[in-house]
């Protein structure tokens, strides 16, 4: 592939990834509507679920916001009976936290609905189309996830 050819590939595929993401990000939204949960609480809670007994900092630093507007967040979560704070029990200063069964029966529905629209997105693809996709993706992430690695 010449330098030409790679550069319209790359740009079109950050195109088509950053459109993806728009519409998926704006279905998932259209879920969390029957939920007693904000988008940037889902994904918070997402990482809590995914990384259990996570700290506010660590909280922080995976979504991007501010200490204090993670604070903030996990407040209201728990407030929602969505999480709770625990102390760890090597180092009684450090606060964890922990994912409640409300929490994670959220995160489980959400998901499942996400995985049930992208199944009727993909409706009318071949099963050989849809394994390239699935198998493409992967590949992309691992690649992302080695040069992240690195910085």
């Amino acid at each position: 592939m010449n330098k030409f050819d790679e550069e319209k590939t790359i740009n079109n595929t950050e195109k088509d990834l950053r459109l993806i993401s728009g519409i998926i990000k704006r279905n998932g939204r259209k879920i969390l509507k029957n939920y007693p949960i904000t988008s940037p609480q889902f994904i918070a809670l997402q990482w809590v679920t995914d990384r259990e007994k996570l700290t506010i900092g660590e909280l922080s630093n995976k979504i991007g916001l501010a200490f204090s507007t993670t604070t903030d967040l996990v407040d209201r979560m728990e407030k929602n009976g969505l999480v709770e704070r625990i102390r760890d029990t090597e180092d009684r200063r450090v606060v964890r936290i922990v994912p409640l069964d409300k929490g994670k029966s959220v995160i489980k529905e959400v998901i499942s609905k996400r995985q049930e629209y992208l199944g009727e997105v993909m409706s009318n693809l071949s099963d050989d189309e849809k394994d390239t996709i699935s198998k493409s993706l992967n590949l992309l992430l691992l690649e992302m996830r080695k040069l992240n690695e690195r910085d």
